[in-house]
């Protein structure tokens, strides 16, 4: 991913980066649960290496948007530094509600498990897939009325993200640089 000069009208979503989280404990379905709420809470690991092409994209927003969990306000600081952020709930990860099944897995297996079952249905009394959805369109609203007046940039969460791009293809956006899903990586959209 190279940086170029921003023009207004961008927009750049940011996925956090590697949270201080054990993703390889063994944990029954009701240990990820406690597991991912600790999640949640969870900063940044210690040490990790700030992409600078990240950071000049960044630096580059007029407005600066962050989910209000501490890896990603973390990650909006580690690139932009004590800037003002727009800090909304409606960029929070959508949930990861396990299912009730048998057996000790590492939370990442845990993850998947419980990402497929959401996607099917599953929610557990927590936001549907169909409300995530939703609240990602309203994500995406807010992203391109911003965009009006300048470049922006938004550190949020990886599934979260990637709901948001069907909700800015609808609106005549297109991804223009895609830095894939891992952590630390952005993709840049603008207006077609």
């Amino acid at each position: 991913m190279t940086s170029s000069s921003a023009a207004p009208g961008q927009i750049i979503i940011v996925r956090h980066g590697e949270p201080d989280a054990d993703r390889y404990k063994k944990l029954d379905w009701r240990g990820y649960e406690r597991w991912w709420a600790a999640y949640d809470e969870a900063g940044l690991k210690p040490g990790q290496s700030v992409p600078e092409a990240l950071c000049a994209e960044a630096r580059q927003a007029r407005t600066v948007f962050a989910s209000t969990l501490p890896r990603a306000i973390e990650t909006a600081r580690a690139c932009v530094g004590e800037r003002e952020l727009v800090i909304d709930p409606v960029f929070v990860e959508a949930p990861l509600p396990p299912p009730p099944w048998p057996g000790r897995f590492n939370a990442r297996t845990w993850g998947v498990f419980a990402r497929c079952t959401w996607w099917l249905g599953a929610a557990r009394g927590r936001e549907t897939r169909q409300q995530a959805e939703l609240r990602a369109r309203q994500a995406a609203a807010m992203l391109v009325e911003a965009a009006s007046d300048g470049p922006v940039a938004l550190f949020a969460h990886g599934w979260f993200n990637r709901m948001l791009r069907p909700a800015l293809r609808v609106q005549s956006w297109r991804c223009v640089i895609d830095g894939r899903d891992g952590y630390w990586s952005w993709r840049r959209y603008e207006r077609r």
